[in-house]
Parts: structure tokens; C-alpha cells; sequence
């Protein structure tokens, strides 16, 4: 069952940014981890950024500083800022939550609610 609503995505270019929204109206953003993660046609779904319960972030690799993730916690709203997105970046992104991260790490399997996702197609 769909637990968030994602919107923001679009249609951008090589360097361009866009910034996603993840809202809510249940007690989901209580959960101990909250999360963007994306896929690309053809690939797993995987982690672009994190937040904890304790505000400590967690960001994949490929981000190397271009991505912010940001919560409101009155408004019940997450936030990633995407700056410079590339074309390796295009994906459906989406909002889940879920556990508290094993061993510092933000996995997939352990996210239990999720958005429908929203879509950002980088044009080269």
C-alpha cells in the first residue's frame, strides 16, 4: 500500500537540478530511517540518500556531494535537492521508510513503506 506521494520529478538537462518532495499523512516519518532511493529501466532499486531518526545522513556514492536530503518534520515533508544531474542519474525515485540501519547501512530489503515514485529523465 502507497504511504507517501512523491512529486517534483520532470523532464531536465546535463547539469540542471531538481529538487523532490516526499509528503505524508501517517506516522511514517517516525520510523527510524527515511529515504530516497531510485531505478533506473532495467536495475535494482537502490539507495540515493537517508536519514535517520538521530538526523544522521547517509548518502550513495555516486552523490559525491551533488544531492541534500532534508525533512520538515511540522509539515511532514522530505526533501532531496539534485544538483548537476547527469543522465546516469535518470531513474524513478522514490520515498520509502523503514528500520534503523544494520551495521550503518541503509539497504533496500529493510524499507517497509513506500511512495508510487516520481520521475526524472536527464537529457544529454
Amino acid at each position: 500500500q502507497v504511504r507517501f506521494l512523491e512529486s517534483g520529478g520532470g523532464y531536465v538537462q546535463t547539469g540542471d537540478s531538481l529538487r523532490l518532495t516526499c509528503a505524508t499523512s501517517g506516522p511514517y516519518f517516525t520510523l527510524p530511517t527515511l529515504g530516497w532511493f531510485r531505478q533506473a529501466p532495467g536495475k535494482e532499486r537502490e539507495l540515493v540518500a537517508a536519514l535517520s531518526s538521530n538526523e544522521k545522513t547517509y548518502y550513495a556514492d555516486f552523490v559525491k556531494g551533488r544531492f541534500a536530503i532534508s525533512r520538515d518534520k511540522e509539515e511532514n515533508t522530505m526533501y532531496i535537492q539534485m544538483n548537476n544531474l547527469q543522465p546516469g542519474d535518470t531513474a524513478v525515485y522514490y520515498c520509502g521508510a523503514g528500520g534503523r540501519p544494520v551495521h550503518n547501512i541503509v539497504q533496500v530489503k529493510d524499507m517497509t513503506y513506500w511512495g508510487k515514485g516520481t520521475l526524472v529523465t536527464v537529457s544529454s
